[in-house]
């Protein structure tokens, strides 16, 4: 009798989306309002954003780089880039990071991004599993992939970014003493 209980306790809780309604599309995003069964059994309504630019066979939205900047008789850094977020109302300190390209692994995207934001040529030394950012508003992912830099190369010396459309970033280093 328990385990009767038991189990229709247990379908009674299972989560589910019963519908998705689209607000409103743009070119990057799209509002939605979804229904769905709670824990509990109870029909609520959620507002959802998500994006519109996922790329067929892609694992992820975008990248986030975490760039470590490497050079001799130097504390190592973690570069950053500040940039003006219109939702914030005003500048961030953000990791380099975009979406990634139709046919572009992950790896590759962080590369590029890194590049066009910093100016700085890196070796990927590794590529995170897919990550949520804020799943409690949008289903929008990312692989946070750390990148080194060798800040000795000429290469490195002098970077120059190379914004695309409307990107103007300002590079930080940010030092930190390891032992």
């Amino acid at each position: 009798m328990e385990n009767k209980a038991s189990s229709e306790a247990q379908k009674s809780t299972k989560e589910s989306i019963l519908k998705e309604e689209v607000i409103a599309e743009r070119k990057w995003v799209k509002l939605e309002q979804t229904t769905y069964d709670d824990p509990s059994g109870r029909t609520r309504i959620w507002e959802t954003v998500k994006r519109t630019t996922r790329k067929e066979g892609s694992s992820a939205d975008g990248v986030a780089v975490i760039p470590m900047l490497l050079r001799t008789l130097h504390y190592d850094c973690v570069i950053l880039v500040k940039q003006f977020r219109p939702p914030m109302g005003g500048y961030c300190l953000e990791f380099p990071a975009g979406l990634i390209e139709e046919n572009e692994s992950p790896e590759s995207a962080a590369l590029r991004e890194l590049e066009e934001e910093t100016g700085y040529k890196g070796d990927v030394i590794d590529c995170s599993p897919v990550t949520c950012l804020d799943p409690g508003l949008t289903n929008c992912t990312t692989h946070l992939v750390t990148v080194t830099i060798n800040g000795d190369e000429a290469e490195n010396l002098r970077p120059k970014q190379k914004p695309d459309d409307g990107g103007m970033f300002l590079s930080l280093h940010c030092s930190w003493e390891h032992s």
